[in-house]
């Protein structure tokens, strides 16, 4: 839980390893640590810690449009943007070593994350109050997370779009 006072909340190496070791704890490999107080305040805050191999199936935030930011903190993750038909429109490799920070994905936009280091957390901020993701909102070209087999195949083919013929990350 943050260092929480009426002032300041405390984003430190110790929080990011406590919310760390609870991902890798968690079925889903992936841990929030919320920073807003109730869900629907107006604002959502949170740190995400996810460990390689979870799976965060591509979505968009329509209906209410809400703008998502990403801003990696540790580890490295790639952000895919899709088009209608779930081709990969667009990637970026974040990763605060080589100086890619983030990304801010518009209201609508289809988008998904496949973590490529251990310990990788983000720091996440959702124009609230939260509603959970509709069926409308979950790419109907993705997997549904109970389909093991489809969701690593489907991972598989992220990872492949990373690397170029020696097997080296593209970006």
């Amino acid at each position: 839980m943050p260092n929480n006072t009426n002032r300041m909340k405390t984003i430190n190496e110790s929080l990011l390893d406590e919310t760390t070791a609870k991902a890798k704890q968690s079925p889903r490999l992936r841990m929030n640590c919320n920073f807003h107080r109730e869900l629907d305040d107006p604002v959502n805050r949170l740190l995400n810690a996810m460990e390689p191999g979870t799976y965060l199936r591509p979505h968009r935030h329509c209906n209410p449009d809400r703008e998502e930011i990403f801003l990696l903190l540790r580890g490295k993750v790639a952000l895919f943007l899709f088009d209608d038909a779930g081709r990969i429109a667009e990637t970026v490799v974040l990763d605060p070593q080589n100086g890619c920070y983030g990304g801010e994905i518009a209201a609508g936009i289809w988008h998904g994350l496949l973590v490529l280091e251990t310990r990788s957390v983000i720091y996440e901020v959702k124009q609230g109050p939260f509603a959970p993701l509709t069926p409308d909102n979950l790419a109907p070209w993705s997997p549904a997370a109970g389909d093991t087999d489809a969701v690593r195949q489907y991972m598989n083919g992220l990872h492949n779009h990373l690397l170029n013929e020696e097997g080296r990350m593209m970006i």
